[in-house]
């Protein structure tokens, strides 16, 4: 592949890319608030709290990329299939960072707080990240081709459909 098919390829998905992200940074926000919401005035345990935040920022990065990013694709499917197949995809993400978390403190022995942030909320993130959004394009929405909208041939022309950021 050469630089300049890397660079368009790259370029094509770049609304993808920031729907994707913008549901992401929605979705942290509401798991983070409700996790601190329900550490503190609710006094629940923190499995619970983070539990219940992990499934509610799940809900908004769902609804998120449903309703925005990927709105035109797997239109054939129930929202309710898509959610479960959203659902394990995150679950293998929250996974790879606590893989990340093992390696590091169990494996490497390296057993800080910082070496710990570093590489559950740092590579650990970077990783699931990468992971969830394959998954979320390749088996939640099933993106194929390398355009970010959808493409809709009528009358021997074709209209691209931009998605929510572009």
């Amino acid at each position: 592949m050469s630089w300049n098919s890397l660079r368009a390829r790259l370029r094509s998905l770049g609304p993808e890319l920031l729907g994707f992200a913008a549901a992401g940074i929605c979705a942290y926000a509401a798991d983070l608030g409700l996790f601190i919401w329900l550490r503190g005035p609710v006094g629940l345990d923190p499995l619970t709290a983070k539990s219940l935040s992990f499934v509610a920022g799940c809900s908004v990065a769902y609804a998120g990329n449903a309703l925005g990013t990927y709105r035109r694709k797997a239109a054939g499917v129930s929202r309710l299939r898509q959610y479960a197949v959203f659902f394990a995809v995150n679950i293998a993400g929250a996974l790879v960072q606590l893989l990340c978390i093992a390696v590091s403190h169990y494996g490497l022995g390296l057993t800080s707080q910082r070496a710990d942030t570093v590489s559950g909320a740092g590579i650990g993130m970077a990783l699931a990240t990468v992971l969830r959004f394959w998954g979320t394009r390749t088996l939640v929405f099933r993106v194929s081709g390398g355009s970010s909208g959808t493409t809709d041939r009528t009358a021997g022309r074709e209209a691209t459909e931009a998605t929510w950021t572009g």
